[in-house]
């Protein structure tokens, strides 16, 4: 199965100290790369998080956030903390030394005041248990947003494909006939510009030269090594898997055969063919650049 690197899910359940979410999303790289927002009190749960996204995911700048927000009977089952109460108390009687006018703190103010409320401690087996009960719950929507993008994605491969395997049989049957009349044409200007001056070997070697271009300009080679590339892209696409760099690679030597062709074109229909294959290529690759 082919798979985007470009996915986004999220996942949260309730804990006894309030909603535990998990946030995956990703976008493409050449490698794994993994970034993790969590706050201090989850963060022992970075490598489970770390070892559980491993063994689904393989490619792509993945940013994954845990946090826990407090439910409002948590707070409540809380105590003050005296400590930084008294110290609060301190600052705002100093404010109002300094500004007279400055309204008093409500009770709603001091209870917000970071540090007020000392929170009970985290059931660390319930929170691991509920983190990667979490993580697998979201890493299965995860990689399910990635695989319905990535069969978009090997579709619009698989046109491309299509589109210049058509392009080349419109124009294999021209081939011949355009090397022969190229020929055609530079004999007689050879002709034109030498005359017969040269004796009756002259058209021995006119003809031993034409043989050596013709040799130079047959795009029979490059035809077959698009054909044999774009099955491989085929075959690649059937087989699925992490294949995007494999992909990139195949577009990367078509785009080469497309560039010789380019230069070898003995006629203005192979030339148009060529420039209309590097079109699709580049079309192709930048569909194969988010591919995992």
């Amino acid at each position: 199965m082919i798979q985007s690197m470009t996915g986004y899910a999220a996942a949260s359940g309730d804990s006894a100290r309030g909603t535990l979410s998990v946030e995956l999303r990703s976008v493409n790289a050449r490698y794994l790369d993994l970034q993790f927002r969590i706050s201090d009190e989850l963060r022992a749960l970075e490598p489970l998080l770390r070892e559980l996204i491993g063994t689904r995911v393989s490619r792509g700048k993945l940013d994954c956030r845990m946090f826990l927000n407090d439910s409002a009977g948590a707070a409540a089952g809380g105590r003050l903390n005296s400590e930084a109460l008294a110290r609060l108390r301190e600052l705002a009687m100093e404010v109002l030394k300094a500004m007279p006018q400055a309204a008093p703190l409500r009770v709603a103010d001091v209870l917000r005041w970071p540090g007020i409320v000392a929170e009970s401690p985290l059931n660390e087996d319930e929170t691991r248990r509920l983190a990667a009960e979490l993580c697998r719950k979201a890493l299965e929507e995860f990689v399910a947003s990635r695989s319905r993008e990535g069969a978009k994605l090997a579709a619009a491969v698989s046109e491309r494909i299509a589109a210049m395997r058509r392009r080349l049989e419109q124009v294999a049957p021209l081939v011949p006939q355009a090397l022969a009349a190229y020929q055609a044409k530079l004999a007689e200007r050879l002709k034109e510009a030498l005359g017969s001056a040269l004796g009756p070997s002259f058209d021995d070697r006119v003809r031993a030269e034409l043989a050596l271009f013709a040799t130079k300009v047959d795009v029979d080679e490059e035809l077959t090594r698009l054909r044999a590339h774009m099955d491989e892209v085929e075959r690649t696409l059937k087989k699925g898997g992490a294949v995007g760099k494999r992909l990139d690679f195949l577009a990367q030597e078509l785009n080469r055969e497309a560039n010789t062709l380019a230069s070898k074109a003995a006629s203005p229909e192979i030339s148009d063919c060529a420039l209309e294959l590097k079109l699709l290529i580049e079309q192709m690759r930048e569909q194969v650049q988010n591919i995992e």
